[in-house]
């Protein structure tokens, strides 16, 4: 018999990841293209497009066709928010797959089944949004990812807002100058204050990925003293760790049942916003899991779960140590 190979694909905001491995946690190729998010009309062929493109490298590297996986795995941003959208976006694969044997849902569940290998408990996501999922006994909830418009609480792109904000403020004296300000103002070239609006609103035109790097130089700022930034970072894991109750509390978990919580995405590895996160939590009495595997690696593990062959403790440990 034939080995069985899965492919699992990570849609992040900003970039998606593709590895393919065998069923003994072979890693045979793995890659990073741009992300398949977008917004407007054209959102749906720009995922199409890229998901074609990542396919069809993955595949070349491996020296294997498309036909030859056995199951596939897809996380893609955004997908069951939009009803309209989600038979369409289901359908996408099939073209570069040349097969039915593959699963789209929601990117969270790529860092659900890697940061906890595949078992009961909640992952959290805090990259350029924010969002958490958890599973319990095969029920699965997501909590938050509502969009940078009016949501992601605690996400990267939240946090490069309220830095943007708390800079006009100082600029104009609203609030009392601190080191974000000369920090900020380095960091991006600016002349003149004002000439942020030209910069955020028309060079950038408000690029989400951008203005979420933004959380970088307020993290420079916090530990040059600014008050404002520390107080901003804190609230960033409160907001974090209020996803994770609620998840709790809407998969059953008792007060003080112990359970997995772990984390995906970079806001959550700076120490400054993991401390306020871990402080919130500890009343609650979870358990704070180092992430085992990448998203990426997660939608593998899930692939081969969903193909009915999970993978062997000694398969998931060859996938940990081999992976990306």
């Amino acid at each position: 018999m034939s080995r069985r190979l899965f492919l699992g694909i990570d849609g992040g905001g900003t970039k998606t990841a593709l590895c393919l491995a065998d069923e003994e946690g072979t890693v045979l190729a793995g890659s990073r293209i741009g992300s398949v998010y977008s917004v407007g009309p054209d959102r749906l062929t720009h995922m199409a497009t890229v998901l074609h493109e990542g396919v069809t490298d993955i595949c070349r590297s491996a020296g294997l066709s498309p036909q030859e996986i056995t199951f596939a795995f897809l996380g893609l941003p955004g997908f069951g928010e939009d009803k309209a959208d989600v038979p369409i976006i289901e359908g996408l694969p099939r073209s570069v797959l040349g097969h039915d044997r593959y699963r789209c849902d929601n990117d969270t569940v790529c860092g659900w089944a890697g940061s906890l290998a595949g078992a009961d408990g909640i992952n959290v996501i805090s990259g350029t949004g924010s969002i958490t999922y958890g599973r319990r006994g095969g029920q699965g909830v997501r909590v938050g990812g509502w969009g940078e418009v009016f949501g992601d609480e605690g996400s990267g792109y939240w946090l490069g807002v309220h830095a943007l904000r708390i800079f006009s403020q100082m600029s104009d004296g609203r609030a009392e100058p601190g080191p974000l300000l000369p920090i900020l103002r380095e960091h991006l070239g600016l002349d003149d204050d004002l000439d942020l609006v030209g910069l955020v609103i028309n060079e950038w035109n408000a690029d989400r990925t951008r203005i979420a790097s933004l959380s970088r130089p307020l993290v420079e700022a916090a530990r040059a003293g600014d008050q404002s930034a520390r107080a901003l970072i804190a609230e960033a894991g409160t907001e974090l760790a209020r996803l994770v109750r609620t998840t709790a509390r809407r998969l059953g978990f008792d007060a003080g049942e112990p359970f997995p919580v772990s984390h995906s995405g970079g806001v959550l590895g700076v120490p400054e916003v993991y401390e306020a996160f871990a402080r919130e939590l500890e009343p609650v009495g979870c358990e704070l899991k180092t992430p085992i595997l990448s998203p990426v690696l997660g939608a593998v593990l899930h692939a081969a779960q969903l193909a009915g062959h999970p993978m062997t403790p000694a398969a998931l440990e060859s996938l940990r140590r081999n992976g990306d």
